[in-house]
């Protein structure tokens, strides 16, 4: 496949990547393409002004070209024009002409296919054909079963289909191929097709990056929640654990007094001493025991 020449839609010069898709090399330029198409134009106006310069008809042609235009785009006229430089004629496949002939497709050498501006190659290089569409990523290998059934699609969707009469030049292609055959694992892509699904694959991406990114984050938030968390309930399990004591010290302290008091009216008090952890203790088990 490398050997192919295939030149990709650039603008609107379809017509020159048609063309030198199918002579297999940088024959044309823009530039030789419009000079063919002034010269045409020169050439119908001569004619038109044969019937006077003030009809209706010359006035009417003096608009702007009709074989081309500043987007890049070329008629049939210019192709034919340019391809008779190399001895090449172009004839309309579905013409009846040329049905009345009835050639099998894959005995001819190559196609100019074209729907309203888009022009486009199909050619034979060494024994198998290949569709040279310059909207495409690449070749597309076209087998010789489907050829016929490939152009009787292109016709229904509004295709006018030339056939190409007449020795193309030498190419490295052909000759290769004459010698081996490829196979296509996989069909090119529209290169529109390949563009926005490159940007898809950067969207998503972009977004599984994000995503990893965020539950990262979230993964040391909840970490560090998580932390705090266990912070919190220790601190209020000793403030618990704090006012616990103190309520048991104040019950132990008032059951004592009480007892006192109880036990005999004539023992004159005396003042409180500081208990120390131990005597708290056995206190507190008593009072529990009870």
């Amino acid at each position: 496949m490398e050997s192919i020449f295939h030149e990709k839609q650039e603008g609107s010069l379809c017509a020159q990547h048609c063309l030198n898709n199918l002579l297999q090399g940088e024959y044309f330029s823009p530039v030789e393409l419009s000079s063919i198409a002034h010269q045409l134009d020169e050439e119908e106006r001569m004619r038109m002004a044969e019937g006077g310069v003030t009809s209706e008809d010359y006035r009417t042609f003096l608009q702007p070209s009709g074989n081309m235009d500043d987007s890049g785009f070329f008629s049939i006229q210019v192709i034919s024009n340019a391809l008779k430089v190399w001895g090449l004629e172009l004839i309309l496949f579905n013409s009846p002409e040329y049905q009345r002939l009835r050639i099998d497709p894959i005995n001819e050498r190559s196609f100019i296919c074209n729907y309203k501006e888009h022009w486009f190659t199909v050619r034979k290089l060494g024994k198998q054909w290949f569709n040279l569409n310059s909207l495409l990523t690449g070749p597309e290998l076209i087998s010789d079963t489907y050829l016929a059934l490939f152009l009787a699609q292109l016709q229904q969707e509004g295709y006018s289909i030339f056939v190409v009469k007449g020795d193309l030049p030498d190419c490295e292609a052909d000759q290769l191929l004459q010698m081996i055959r490829v196979q296509q694992m996989h069909r090119p892509k529209l290169i529109g097709e390949e563009l926005a699904q490159l940007k898809e694959q950067r969207v998503q991406k972009t977004d599984l990056e994000q995503a990893v990114e965020i539950n990262d984050g979230s993964g040391v938030l909840d970490e560090d929640e998580e932390d705090l968390q266990r912070a919190l309930a220790l601190s209020r399990q000793q403030i618990d654990m704090e006012d616990e004591e103190a309520d048991l010290r104040r019950a132990i302290q008032l059951s004592m007094q009480g007892s006192s008091r109880n036990t005999s009216q004539d023992i004159p008090q005396t003042s409180s001493t500081q208990l120390t952890s131990e005597e708290l203790r056995k206190r507190r088990e008593a009072y529990f025991e009870k």
